[in-house]
């Protein structure tokens, strides 16, 4: 069998993406999101599906060591969990922020708490972290998203250095816009219908099938090749 690939944020979008893509190349899952009914649902063959909040490291390290049990050690963790709210620093609700703080930086750092330790001492493993292009520029009503993608990628490649020798790879993958429901989560309409605009005007965004494919190139470079960072966007994304 091959190695266990474990995905947080899989029931839709993105990860459900990934899901699929690992899973034709013949890996076992370990699919974690809050909704478990949209991952059953994708019917994968060889594959575990567990409600998990990713700011819940207990939970998250419990689900880990269930999938383990049953189809050995992590050979990749994908953290892709994120949350996307958009609004001006004076007037969006600080609860917001701490939601995403909580979810797109804490959520990764649970993530590679759980399984980091056990693949420096197997000396294998690959953490992939999706970010966002928003982790490398600024756009209006981003502040606080920009901020936890920032530290998505900063935090990556601090790691990435710190257990290079223990032959662990860390890639950070930032795509542009994508057609997925994060945008959803945002409560400000005219932010909404602006980004439905703009989407309109680059003739249409990626899918997340594309960046799923991007996770499977990185995967399977041989293991002492480490594809540290790619950004993709669509060609017509000018920002």
């Amino acid at each position: 069998m091959k190695q266990l690939i474990v995905i947080t944020g899989a029931s839709s979008g993105i990860g459900a993406a990934m899901a699929k893509a690992f899973s034709t190349k013949g890996h076992p899952l370990l699919l974690l999101a809050r909704r478990i009914e949209p991952m059953q649902a994708l019917q994968l063959e060889n594959s575990l599906s567990i409600s998990v909040d990713v700011t819940d490291a207990t939970a998250m390290k419990q689900a880990i060591a269930t999938a383990e049990e049953k189809f050995g050690p992590v050979g990749c963790l994908i953290n892709n969990a994120g949350v996307m709210l958009l609004g001006q620093a004076d007037v969006q609700e600080p609860a917001e922020w701490s939601q995403m703080l909580n979810v797109n930086v804490m959520g990764v750092l649970n993530g590679i708490h759980c399984v980091l330790a056990d693949m420096k001492a197997r000396k294998t493993g690959t953490i992939i972290n999706v970010s966002s292009i928003a982790g490398r520029k600024t756009f209006p009503n981003h502040a606080a998203y920009c901020a936890t993608k920032f530290a998505v990628h900063a935090l990556t490649e601090n790691i990435r250095e710190e257990v290079a020798m223990d032959d662990v790879r860390m890639v950070t993958i930032a795509p542009g816009a994508v057609e997925t429901e994060l945008l959803s989560h945002t409560t400000n309409q005219d932010i909404k219908d602006g980004y439905a605009d703009w989407k309109e005007v680059m003739g249409g965004v990626l899918a997340a099938e594309h960046i799923a494919e991007t996770a499977v190139f990185a995967y399977e470079m041989p293991q002492n090749v480490c594809v540290r960072e790619i950004v993709l966007a669509p060609t017509r994304q000018q920002p």
